[in-house]
């Protein structure tokens, strides 16, 4: 008589997020050697070489290879994140540089940034933590709304189940996102790029970043019209 067949516990979200760290570090591992290999050589054949179409090669064969690099450290921070340094920062001078840093940029992709201004959002927080996250939602901001649209950025104070507390939001004017999309946007590997998302670990890290700092964020897509993304962080008084 056979024994009946048992359907495995579902593993514990540290659980899955300890066996995503093993896998990053051992993916780490085996895969940045050659990738490191394949980056030397280019920069060895770039100086030498004169022929435009072979040049423009070397370089996406570089760009590519950094790119992978740069894909096994996004799975590392987020799965094992060096613990946070917070300090006490302004919300709205954070944005004010991050704003100023991606101007550029937005210009280039026929995206207009409006920054409202505000009163400060004192905050404790790691720096270098909520630079990414910031820089996370604003990247993610331009892509859907490149070609004429915008992203608006705005700050003020609330009170949050009985807490004072800084909301920061994040509304473009980009495409909706659907109901799965919303349900699984902030998972690593998941691709929004039906909604003009992109690909990437950029929402998965602000959203990873958040939950350290025992902040919130939030994404909504009122009416299937662009995003708004709401970061809920507890004021430092």
């Amino acid at each position: 008589m056979s024994r009946p067949v048992h359907s495995p516990e579902p593993s514990s979200p540290d659980e899955k997020l300890s066996a995503l760290a093993e896998f990053a570090a051992g993916a780490g591992h085996e895969i940045n050697n050659p990738v490191a290999t394949i980056s030397g050589y280019v920069q060895q054949l770039l100086p030498g070489e004169r022929d435009p179409d072979r040049v423009q090669a070397l370089v996406t064969i570089g760009a590519q290879a950094l790119r992978i690099r740069d894909m096994i450290g996004d799975l590392m921070l987020f799965a094992r994140p060096p613990i946070p340094a917070p300090v006490r920062l302004d919300l709205q001078l954070v944005a004010s540089e991050v704003v100023g840093r991606f101007q550029d940029e937005a210009r280039t992709r026929q995206c207009r940034l409006i920054l409202t201004p505000g009163g400060p959002l004192p905050v404790r927080a790691d720096p270098a933590h909520i630079r990414t996250l910031f820089s996370a939602l604003l990247r993610n901001g331009i892509e859907a709304a490149a070609g004429g649209g915008q992203v608006v950025l705005e700050g003020s104070q609330f009170m949050h189940e009985g807490r004072p507390s800084a909301r920061f939001v994040w509304t473009d004017t980009g495409p909706g996102l659907k109901p799965q999309e919303l349900e699984h946007l902030f998972d690593p590997f998941f691709s929004g790029r039906q909604a003009g998302r992109g690909l990437g670990f950029g929402l998965a890290k602000a959203w990873r970043i958040a939950t350290l700092h025992d902040a919130e964020l939030r994404v909504a897509s009122p009416a299937g019209h662009g995003a708004v993304f709401s970061l809920i962080w507890p004021l430092d008084s």
